[in-house]
């Protein structure tokens, strides 16, 4: 089993990076203590979305769909900024 997921830096929450991992609560920790991928390092990141699969080829092939396809990452953070100012 593995995890595809969406992180958006907060506050501002238009930074956004996709990542996957096989243990998504340790993963998020490591983002958010600098040891996770360069790009992520120095910011404060929230998990909004995840996917789980079967393996990880199957989580490599979804990582490069979410990575290439800005118009379904942008709808998925426009859907979490939505409902954080319904909050």
């Amino acid at each position: 089993m593995a995890f595809i997921y969406l992180l958006v830096a907060e506050p501002e929450c238009k930074i956004s990076y996709i990542g996957w991992t096989k243990n998504l609560q340790k993963r998020l920790k490591e983002h958010n203590e600098g040891k996770g991928a360069k790009f992520t390092r120095g910011r404060k990141w929230k998990l909004i979305y995840y996917e789980v699969v079967n393996n990880k080829s199957s989580a490599l092939k979804r990582e490069y769909e979410l990575k290439k396809n800005r118009k379904l990452r942008n709808l998925i953070k426009k859907t979490f900024l939505k409902k954080k100012q319904l909050i």
